[in-house]
C-alpha cells in the first residue's frame, strides 16, 4: 500500500500544483488533470485512465471513500490525506465529497473506438462550454452511444467542468478530439449516414430513420456547423421550435436526437 502523505499547509508545493491545474496551459503542460467527487472516481478507476495522485479529506467524507483508497492505492496512485482547508482549496466544485485526484491525459485516435454492430457516434463541432461536452457525455452514456468525437474544439475535454458535468460518463464513453476533415474521412470509411442538425433544415427528426450506422452532428449554438460538415452531410434535420426561441442548449437537443434514435433502435 502506498505510504499516505499529511498535509496541512495551504502553501505546500503539491496544493499549488492542483490549483494550476484549473487552467488548460497548466493542463497541458503537466499533462494531469483533476478529477472530483466519488461517482466521477469511481468510473475512472475502472477505466483506462492512470491515477496518479489521490487526496482525501476526512472531514468531508461520507464513508464511501475506502474503496477509492483501496483502488487508488492498488493501482500505485500517491495518497495524500490533507485537512479541511486545504481540500476546499483544491476543490474545484461545489459539490465536495472529500474524494479528488490527478491523473494522466490520454489522447485516443479514431481507431482507438470499438464500434458496435449497429454504431452510433456523437461528433460536435467548436463547442464552447465544457459543461456542455460533460452533459452530452452523461446522455451519451445513458444511452449507449460508442462515442464522442470533439472537431476543431474550443474547449478543453479535461476541463474539470466536463469531467464534473459528465458525473463521471468523461470514463465510459469514448472521446477524442480530431479535425473535421478526418472524422468525415472516417465516418464514410465506415459507411456511417451523417445528420446534421441546424435549426434551418426543412426535415424534422422525428420523420428520419436512425436504424443504419449514425453519426449526429451538432455545432455551436452561437455559430452552427462549418460549411466542411454542411457539404458532408446526408441530411440535415431540425428540432420543431414553436416559441419564441429559435434554439434549444446544445446538451438538451444532442438528448431529443440521441433518444429518438435509441428508441427506433429498440423498437426493432
Amino acid at each position: 500500500m502506498s505510504k499516505i502523505e499529511v498535509i496541512t499547509s495551504l502553501n505546500n508545493p503539491k496544493i499549488k500544483q492542483v490549483v494550476k491545474l484549473r487552467q488548460r496551459k497548466e493542463r497541458d503542460s503537466q499533462k494531469l488533470f483533476i478529477i472530483e467527487g466519488y461517482r466521477e472516481l469511481s468510473l475512472a478507476l475502472h477505466s483506462s485512465f492512470a491515477i496518479k495522485e489521490f487526496f482525501y479529506c476526512e472531514e468531508l467524507l461520507n464513508g464511501k471513500h475506502a474503496l477509492l483508497f483501496d483502488e487508488s492505492s492498488k493501482r500505485g496512485a500517491q495518497i495524500f490525506k490533507v485537512s479541511k482547508k486545504v481540500f476546499l482549496k483544491i476543490a474545484f466544485g461545489e459539490r465536495q465529497e472529500g474524494v479528488l485526484a490527478l491523473a494522466k491525459e490520454r489522447h485516443f485516435k479514431l481507431n482507438d473506438i470499438s464500434l458496435s454492430k449497429n454504431p452510433l457516434v456523437v461528433v460536435v463541432e467548436s463547442l464552447e462550454k465544457p459543461g456542455n461536452l460533460g452533459a452530452i457525455l452523461r446522455t451519451c452514456d445513458a444511452a449507449g452511444v460508442d462515442a464522442v468525437i470533439v472537431c476543431d474544439g474550443k474547449t478543453d475535454i479535461y476541463n474539470p467542468n466536463c469531467i464534473r458535468a459528465s458525473l463521471g460518463a468523461f470514463f465510459s464513453v469514448p472521446v477524442l478530439e480530431e479535425t473535421s476533415q478526418n472524422v468525415i474521412d472516417w465516418l464514410k470509411k465506415n459507411k456511417f449516414e451523417i445528420f446534421l442538425a441546424l435549426t434551418n433544415a426543412d426535415t424534422l427528426y422525428s420523420k428520419v430513420s436512425f436504424l443504419a450506422p449514425t453519426a449526429l452532428v451538432l455545432g455551436s449554438e452561437n455559430k452552427g456547423l462549418s460549411l466542411i460538415w454542411q457539404n458532408a452531410s446526408d441530411l440535415k434535420i431540425k428540432i420543431p421550435m414553436n416559441g419564441k426561441v429559435d434554439s434549444l442548449n446544445v446538451a438538451m437537443a444532442a438528448s431529443i436526437l440521441i433518444f429518438e434514435a435509441l428508441r427506433q433502435r429498440e423498437t426493432i
